[in-house]
């Protein structure tokens, strides 16, 4: 029986500024199962963003439930949340979020800093996440801007999956970049998802979204279809 580590239970996300209400999220219900490789399409303002944030723990619902494993996660104290964030969720952004001032080494590391692992070992799971996305070990004492855009997003998710979280998410992670180094990023999410890595990716690209299991298209805040992801329209397959 399949497990399901993410599940999205009537879900609405409303945002109030002065008298002004507007509704990102209208009841969502989703469930990911683990190992799955899940994308999320729909039109700009359709809540793609919002529904990954509540996935990712980063924004509360204002109605529905949110269970990581089982667990209703959006009730949680703010200091759990963010214990379940560090250890169990990954995240990569469109803008590839990496601070230029640190080396990729230390951008790698900052989430296995915060538990307190000793250095050495920090060195040894970076290593070991830049290479399995592909990565080279001579880009650790470089920093980011040094990189191309293909580069920094290896990085980035080297950095989301260094401290080997069971889900990750990608918000747009071919956004900033050319289909060669979208294609890259393809595969690794591929590569990834094969060693059993649960993955959740919002994309306006169907050629990224293609590459996953399933898709979802989200309309106005709420799941309107449910797609059997083709292989053959993966961006992988297109350009060869």
């Amino acid at each position: 029986m399949r497990e399901k580590i993410i599940e999205l239970i009537g879900v609405k996300k409303i945002y109030r500024v002065g008298e002004v209400s507007t509704s990102a999220l209208r009841g969502v219900d989703l469930a990911v199962y683990r190992g799955e490789y899940v994308a999320i399409m729909g039109p700009s303002g359709s809540g793609k963003t919002t529904l990954l944030n509540m996935i990712g723990l980063l924004d509360v619902p204002t109605e529905g439930k949110i269970l990581i494993d089982g667990v209703d996660a959006s009730r949680l104290p703010s200091h759990e949340l963010a214990r379940i964030r560090n250890r169990k969720i990954g995240f990569v952004f469109q803008a590839f979020n990496l601070i230029n001032r640190f080396t990729v080494l230390e951008n790698i590391e900052l989430p296995l800093v915060v538990r307190g692992i000793p250095r050495a070992r920090r060195i040894e799971m970076v290593k070991e996440a830049l290479l399995m996305v592909g990565g080279d070990t001579s880009w650790l004492y470089k920093k980011p801007n040094q990189l191309s855009g293909g580069q920094q997003q290896r990085v980035a998710i080297a950095r989301a999956i260094v401290g080997k979280p069971e889900i990750l998410l990608a918000d747009e992670p071919t956004g900033n970049l050319d289909r060669a180094s979208s294609k890259t990023v393809a595969e690794t999410f591929a590569r990834l998802n094969k060693a059993g890595q649960t993955i959740v990716v919002v994309t306006h690209d169907s050629e990224i979204a293609h590459c996953a299991q399933k898709i979802y298209v989200l309309r106005d805040g709420r799941i309107e279809e449910e797609i059997q992801a083709d292989p053959d329209k993966c961006i992988i397959r297109v350009l060869g």
